[in-house]
């Protein structure tokens, strides 16, 4: 069966690496985002354009993800309910979510959310996306997929 990766896209900075990794293993890729974005002409990159309402995007993944789905996002909270839909999924850094991460990771998210709105809007947000972080992607998304080839 043919592995499908799902790009939640509006913020992904590992498209053009999903794209190579896809072709390498003939794997499907739906890039799933708000507004229309560049995608390669490919019989196996299709594009999703969803609706603008809130979380229409994670929406549209959680129902297509399953266990032959590798999901792309940051997104915390779509990563927890594509793993209960069995797929594998990955931070644009590379790091899995799983089972043993996923509680903690929620956990921190709520910390962070509480400490952000305790300071009146003064935040960082995530670290700058490095070099490092790139190729950790690829090499995370490189052994998932070589892992499921043989599941």
């Amino acid at each position: 069966m043919t592995i499908t990766i799902l790009v939640d896209a509006d913020a992904c900075p590992v498209k053009d690496e999903v794209y190579r990794v896809a072709d390498r293993f003939k794997a499907e890729v739906r890039v799933v985002s708000n507004s229309p974005l560049r995608v390669p002409v490919s019989e196996r990159v299709k594009r999703v354009v969803v609706s603008d309402g809130f979380d229409a995007a994670d929406d549209w993944i959680a129902e297509h993800a399953d266990d032959r789905s590798v999901v792309v996002t940051g997104d915390i909270l779509l990563a927890e309910r594509c793993l209960k839909a069995g797929a594998r999924v990955l931070k644009h850094d590379g790091r899995e979510f799983d089972a043993a991460s996923i509680g903690s990771a929620i956990a921190t998210r709520a910390i962070m959310e509480d400490l952000r709105a305790g300071m009146d809007g003064v935040g960082g947000g995530p670290p700058p996306f490095r070099k490092a972080d790139r190729s950790n992607f690829l090499q995370a998304l490189d052994r998932v997929m070589v892992g499921m080839g043989r599941g």
